[in-house]
């Protein structure tokens, strides 16, 4: 039993390259695409916040899986054919962007007016009224709420699957059909945990080192 166990951590472990590499990708890069999009709408330019807002309003009310099924199987309709990580990736990034969009605008907007004002007294420019007041209070607002995104990523990758990505989840459920044992998907379920734990570790430890801006 031991040695099964071990065998098939290996292999299901084999198949989580592609869940980390998914998940790194889109971390990144959506929080790039969302840092951008906040300050867009709150740029007070009509047509950019009319663009941001239906880019947030689609891609945040529809779901996720429909994305990655229009980006996959819908786009070479329209003569654009994607290879399935890319595909996956675009539309992780576009749809996780949108969410942190809208965590991002709410956590700048959220800092009080006065700040504003008193950096101006003293003399701040834009740049450094945003660098060092708001900035770093906003990352402290946005945490919990960023911390959720980052854990719901890690369980949204599994729906690559379905676009015949090999991730963690379909090595354990491939070992489960070959093997007839549940204990594949166990084992896939102690991963998930693992990983989830060591997110939420990693923003508790942002928490208490951003709680000097609370």
């Amino acid at each position: 039993m031991f040695d099964y166990i071990i065998n098939v951590s290996g292999y299901i472990l084999e198949g989580s390259i592609v869940t980390f590499q998914l998940y790194f990708v889109t971390a990144i890069f959506s929080v790039i695409v969302g840092i951008a999009g906040a300050l867009g709408k709150i740029s007070k330019i009509p047509l950019l916040e009319s663009i941001l807002s239906l880019y947030t309003w689609i891609f945040r009310g529809t779901p996720l899986l429909l994305q990655l099924f229009f980006a996959y199987y819908g786009l070479p309709v329209l003569g654009i054919t994607l290879q399935p990580f890319p595909a996956a990736a675009l539309t992780f990034i576009i749809n996780y962007g949108a969410y942190f969009t809208e965590i991002f605008r709410g956590g700048i907007e959220s800092i009080d007016e006065g700040q504003y004002e008193a950096a101006k007294v003293l003399g701040m420019n834009y740049r450094q009224t945003m660098s060092r007041i708001v900035i770093p209070q906003t990352v402290k607002r946005v945490l919990p709420a960023t911390s959720n995104e980052a854990i719901n990523l890690v369980k949204d990758s599994a729906l690559i699957a379905v676009i015949g990505l090999g991730d963690l989840l379909r090595a354990a459920k491939v070992a489960v059909t070959r093997d007839f044992s549940i204990i594949p998907f166990i084992i896939a379920a102690v991963f998930y945990l693992i990983i989830s734990s060591v997110i939420v570790t990693v923003f508790r430890k942002l928490e208490e080192k951003y709680s000097v801006y609370e």
